[in-house]
């Protein structure tokens, strides 16, 4: 078999750059174990144009939200599943000061089109301790991971792109003319594995932050119409379920919950509502962060047929198809790779390594 493009994980980042570069008419085979403890299988996929403590825009987001809502919407439309639930995020003030604040940002050019509404108090928003009012956000929602992940592998299946296996690093072989793994020929091959490039490979002197996050699922008789974010977030499913998350762990690095987890968890639900629940679940997953928390994406520095596509972090679902759209340019000879993103920032642990 002869296939432009090998991609090592089916991923947010590797399903991403596997539909750009089939768009550009390349042929693309997609390497990939399921794992159903995968980051991009656990996370929330929540989708946030304001971030932070300080509450300012995630990086790019003049450029990442429009392009990732129409995305994800021609995903649907070829997919035949919901993959973009939009739906807003609440962010409930902790004073009258803090809503001041933001009805001035609120006017600001930067800010004004990710602004949805300022509440004045927290009547329309059941639940909620506080009752000084909050920020409602526009460009905001969620991506069905696991559906939408699901429902695109199918797709690669009906184009011939699709693998399912462990990748061996051990089976891959360096030609001049490309790459040659067991019985498949590529010209490029391109690594969107996760926190497996950092256990294992080419691009393992990379400084690769894995970090583990854990969130619970309670199930509560409110209806609650918005992503709440204070603290932790709330994501109304279906039937009651709410997904509340994420924890931030660099230590402990197992699969395993741990009670720690779902302690610092509800203690900091239970700061912002007033409702009661029961906790039904409770999940685990490893993110592939990084160092400067900017992805990885990038040739490799001695083997040009080698390629990294990663550490794409929480905001994952958010900037992957900007970031695959712009790698495509990359890769066909169009555009350069953005700096704050390329590997090349690193180059001297390779060489000093």
């Amino acid at each position: 078999m002869k296939v432009d493009y090998i991609i090592v994980g089916q991923g947010v980042g590797g399903s991403s750059l596997a539909h750009h570069l089939l768009e550009a008419g390349k042929k693309v085979l997609v390497i990939n174990h399921t794992d159903a403890n995968s980051s991009s299988r656990v996370a929330a996929g929540i989708v946030n144009p304001i971030t932070g403590r300080n509450m300012v825009k995630t990086w790019k987001a003049d450029d990442i939200f429009p392009y990732l809502f129409q995305f994800y919407k021609k995903m649907e439309t070829l997919l035949g599943v919901n993959v973009l639930e939009e739906l807003p995020i609440y962010r409930p003030f902790v004073n009258m000061e803090e809503q001041n604040e933001w009805m001035g940002k609120s006017s600001e050019d930067s800010y004004k089109a990710y602004v949805k509404n300022i509440n004045f108090d927290n009547e329309s928003k059941p639940g909620l301790k506080s009752k000084a009012g909050g920020l409602e956000l526009n460009y905001s929602g969620y991506v069905a991971l696991e559906s939408y992940l699901d429902a695109y592998k199918e797709y690669l299946k009906s184009k011939e792109s699709y693998l399912e296996d462990w990748f061996d690093t051990d089976a891959l072989k360096l030609s001049d003319e490309g790459v040659v793994y067991k019985s498949i020929e590529a010209a490029r091959l391109i690594f969107c594995d996760g926190v497996q490039s950092r256990i294992k490979g080419y691009f393992d002197w990379l400084p690769f932050r894995r970090v583990k996050g854990e969130l619970i699922y309670i199930k509560t008789d409110l209806n609650i119409q918005n992503i709440y974010n204070r603290g932790v977030f709330i994501l109304p499913q279906k039937d009651g379920i709410c997904k509340v998350g994420a924890t931030y762990e660099w230590q402990d690095l197992s699969l395993v919950p741990t009670d720690k987890a779902k302690a610092q968890l509800v203690e900091k639900l239970e700061a912002i509502i007033d409702f009661d629940y029961e906790i039904v679940d409770h999940k685990v997953g490893i993110r592939p962060s990084t160092l400067d928390r900017r992805p990885f994406i990038g040739k490799h520095p001695k083997f040009q047929q080698l390629f990294i596509f990663n550490g794409l972090g929480t905001k994952g679902v958010s900037i992957a198809p900007f970031l695959a759209q712009n790698f495509t340019k990359y890769l066909e000879n169009e555009q350069n790779i953005d700096r704050e993103v390329n590997i090349e920032r690193y180059f001297s642990l390779y060489y000093n390594g």
